[in-house]
């Protein structure tokens, strides 16, 4: 892979430029549709074993039996794994599949309109985005342990730098203070906190993390719970990049072989950038990881 002739029009297939990753398994959030189906098929094409995580499970088997008419040859396994209810993340890391992990795709997301919890009272946009993750990399942690070299990768956004900082005190939102692109914001800030201390925690057990920005406003289904954001992702949709496009910096943080052992690391368009200062700051990172771990145990 030369990374030289990545960029922002590259594709997932791009990426992965015909080599195979036979004998990798990994794991996509979020895989029934746009970027995440997207990045479980460009992987399962070369070769990986996928298990592609949907909160539907009917959604699931859809999404597998696609992927295979695609690539007849493609090893998929349909999971059902719901982010907003922690006993469905139980129950899904309990029964994976598969006794390593060589990467977890933490894709799924949420953008709520309106104030709304999780199953266990989280405000929803930061309880899938977020705590889901959270919850679901500690359980399948053994499994990533076993691969030797593993990869965590936080699907973010560039919204992660509004907030500036992570407040905990506001953290999550409640009712009376919600502000969805706060939220929004918050949800992705952690995914970059989270990827940043999750390597700084296990890397010298062979476990990293990077976080990524696909795009802006690729039409997905974040925003299945507002009318006004799914006219806008059409509206604006011949501006943007291609769901294609928006899956390949995914796929370069999961494969690429330059970021064997790399982590706490921020890419978009196939390319290391700045994170946010708020992002870099440890001290608020580890403070999030304990707030989490509180959160999850409950």
């Amino acid at each position: 892979m030369e990374t030289s002739k990545l960029g922002s029009r590259s594709t997932a297939d791009d990426v992965l430029g015909g080599s195979s990753l036979e004998g990798c398994t990994m794991l996509v959030t979020g895989a029934s549709s746009g970027i995440g189906f997207e990045t479980a098929r460009a992987l399962a094409a070369a070769h990986a074993r996928v298990l592609i995580a949907c909160r539907n499970m009917a959604k699931g088997n859809e999404s597998a039996a696609k992927i295979i008419a695609l690539h007849p040859h493609a090893k998929v396994t349909p999971i059902e794994l719901d982010l907003a209810s922690f006993k469905s993340v139980r129950r899904a890391a309990g029964e994976l599949p598969a006794e390593k992990l060589d990467a977890l795709i933490c894709n799924a997301g949420l953008f709520a309109n309106e104030y709304r919890t999780t199953d266990d009272g989280i405000e929803s946009t930061v309880g899938v985005c977020h705590f889901g993750h959270f919850l679901l990399t500690q359980l399948v942690k053994p499994r990533l342990r076993a691969a030797e070299r593993a990869r965590v990768v936080m699907v973010s956004s560039e919204s992660h730098r509004y907030p500036s900082t992570l407040k905990l005190e506001r953290f999550p939102l409640e009712a009376k203070n919600y502000k969805p692109l706060v939220s929004y914001g918050q949800a992705k800030l952690c995914n970059v906190l989270f990827a940043n201390e999750l390597t700084r925690r296990y890397a010298a057990e062979g476990i990293t993390a990077n976080s990524l920005h696909p795009g802006s406003f690729i039409g997905t289904d974040i925003f299945r719970s507002t009318i006004a954001g799914k006219a806008i992702s059409v509206l604006i949709s011949p501006f943007t990049k291609t769901i294609p496009q928006g899956a390949a910096t995914t796929v370069y943080c999961a494969v690429a072989p330059e970021l064997d052992g790399v982590g706490g690391r921020y890419f978009a368009d196939c390319h290391e950038k700045p994170m946010s200062a708020g992002a870099c700051d440890p001290d608020i990172a580890a403070r999030l990881w304990t707030l989490s771990e509180e959160r999850v145990s409950r």
